[in-house]
């Protein structure tokens, strides 16, 4: 029993090391993001969210925060997770390929001006690639959640107003506890703008 309480005791300690490692290299780019999200929504603009496994929870996470409410009472704020509708994931997938399952969702909900978050532990997902291109065909900005060094998601998220932001583990669990603590710095600060005040 020791060593299992041991090691639960150590996960604790690696995901608050990792955390206090990220806070300075992250504070900066989770500002910027937050800022470009909040300027989308306050131009009438909604955020499409994807990723794949546990990103597509934080994806859903992510949607649900904005769309009902975070911390403080607020309006519901247009945001859409393109990780929930099972008819319209299979169909894509078997009709087509699974990597399109989130590129044809965007080609036909995103436009311009709207903003995409995409998030993968890797960077190197294929249906997360595809969906940032064909949100940079839309003329929407990206922010990118990734991991490790960045991937291939980093290096296409390099368009006008585009964000990477990158945890740099090797540790999959590890990323994916910054990622959920970085989707709540973008709640809180989209709403401390959108609110017009800061606690």
């Amino acid at each position: 029993m020791n060593q299992l309480s041991d090691r639960a005791r150590a996960s604790f300690l690696a995901s608050a090391q990792t955390k206090l490692d990220c806070a300075d290299l992250l504070a900066p780019v989770i500002a910027i993001a937050a800022e470009r999200m909040a300027s989308a929504l306050l131009d009438g603009r909604k955020i499409l969210v994807c990723g794949n496994g546990g990103s597509a929870a934080d994806a859903q996470h992510f949607s649900s925060e904005l769309l009902n409410r975070f911390e403080l009472e607020r309006p519901a704020l247009p945001a859409i997770a393109l990780t929930t509708d099972s008819s319209t994931l299979t169909s894509i997938s078997n009709d087509y390929q699974y990597a399109q399952v989130f590129s044809r969702q965007i080609q036909a909900l995103g436009q311009s001006g709207d903003l995409l978050l995409a998030i993968s532990t890797s960077g190197n997902s294929p249906s997360i690639t595809q969906a940032v291109e064909a949100a940079q065909e839309r003329e929407m900005v990206v922010i990118a959640l990734t991991g490790r060094d960045g991937g291939e998601l980093a290096r296409l998220a390099q368009g006008y107003g585009d964000v990477v932001i990158c945890v740099p583990s090797q540790s999959t669990a590890r990323i994916q506890e910054v990622h959920l603590l970085v989707l709540h710095c973008l709640c809180d600060l989209i709403d401390q703008q959108l609110l017009g005040g800061f606690d």
